[in-house]
């Protein structure tokens, strides 16, 4: 007699559970979401194949991940598609296979299979998938798994310069000030690591883009969101002034539309968008070589900095000092440009 039945199951190759996560969320398609009972019993399929993948990937607790067992997963779903699925198929998935399908996709490509990211190649062919993550911050179910999923992608500068040169890119200028505050929030964090996290390919995207890209921002530091507004003021320090984007700075502090935007920043109501406003009007003041147009809107408009300057709060963390002295030098060469001839813009 056997007792075969009483033997637990044997655990799944790569090969089977590659197939089988291409089979279960292949079953998920628009025939299978219009119908209660099948799409439930589609999930579960998904759910289970999903709990398999993490504990391959991730060991169980007590047995650690088989290195080769991971490598030849990770070159089996990329060659089954299974890493397109993964993406499209999110927004039919429940919480649970969300939130193991996030945790797995940062494991999958960071996998590097004789000596190459086998994911990463995948995802530079399939580019359309970065494009569709994007696009997913305005589904609020899926927004904030998407967005994990995409700074896991944008890590690598290869994919960070194809979503800065997407059209995509121009969403994020929207995203940021949606009225969901955590799915808002999320956006700026992607925004913000697009734009700080390679400094020569955003360089690159700078250049190429500068007008379209500070037109879209300028939206941004002038938006009627307190929130929008600082943020973006202290991101605008962060990337403008890297070394490799000096040049990007120099355009940047020669144009009167931007010094007139730190103008107004600097009469915020709040004492902390002023502070950060002045770290970036002084670089404009600072300028040994600036441009006629710039010396006419601080010779217009001197009187009024002199005002708000003098009532400029201190700036915090025990800079007062260095503050001081940078306030005072700001303030002597306005008043020099202020005695200047007159130029007519």
């Amino acid at each position: 007699m056997s007792f075969s039945f009483f033997r637990p199951s044997r655990p799944r190759t790569p090969f089977e559970l590659a197939k089988a996560l291409r089979e279960s969320l292949v079953a998920l398609d628009s025939k299978t979401a219009a119908e209660v009972k099948a799409l439930e019993k589609a999930l579960e399929e998904v759910e289970k194949n999903f709990l398999a993948m993490r504990q391959l990937l991730c060991g169980d607790g007590e047995v650690e991940p088989n290195a080769d067992h991971v490598s030849l997963f990770t070159l089996e779903i990329c060659k089954e598609d299974v890493l397109s699925l993964f993406v499209h198929k999110l927004p039919l998935l429940g919480w649970d296979a969300r939130k193991d399908l996030v945790h797995c996709w940062c494991i999958l490509l960071r996998q590097m299979v004789d000596s190459s990211h086998c994911c990463l190649d995948y995802l530079e062919s399939h580019s359309e998938l970065l494009d569709f993550l994007v696009v997913c911050y305005d589904n609020k179910d899926i927004a904030l798994n998407c967005g994990n999923m995409l700074r896991e992608c944008i890590k690598y500068p290869t994919l960070a310069r194809y979503v800065l040169e997407s059209p995509s890119f121009e969403l994020f200028f929207k995203f940021v000030e949606l009225s969901n505050f955590d799915i808002a929030s999320d956006a700026f964090m992607t925004f913000k690591d697009l734009l700080t996290k390679h400094e020569n390919e955003v360089s690159e995207f700078l250049t190429v883009h500068y007008d379209q890209f500070f037109e879209l921002y300028e939206k941004l530091l002038t938006s009627q969101n307190y929130v929008t507004r600082r943020q973006s003021l202290k991101l605008l320090s962060e990337f403008l002034f890297e070394t490799p984007n000096s040049n990007i700075m120099k355009s940047f502090i020669l144009d009167g539309r931007y010094l007139e935007v730190m103008i107004t920043l600097l009469k915020d109501p709040s004492k902390n968008i002023q502070t950060s406003a002045f770290h970036i009007f002084k670089v404009f003041v600072a300028n040994p070589n600036k441009s006629s147009e710039i010396i006419s809107v601080l010779a217009e408009n001197h009187e009024i900095l002199l005002n708000l300057l003098l009532n400029l709060p201190p700036s915090k963390g025990g800079e007062d000092e260095q503050f001081e002295e940078e306030k005072d030098l700001v303030i002597k060469e306005i008043k020099r440009v202020s005695y200047l001839p007159h130029i007519i813009r």
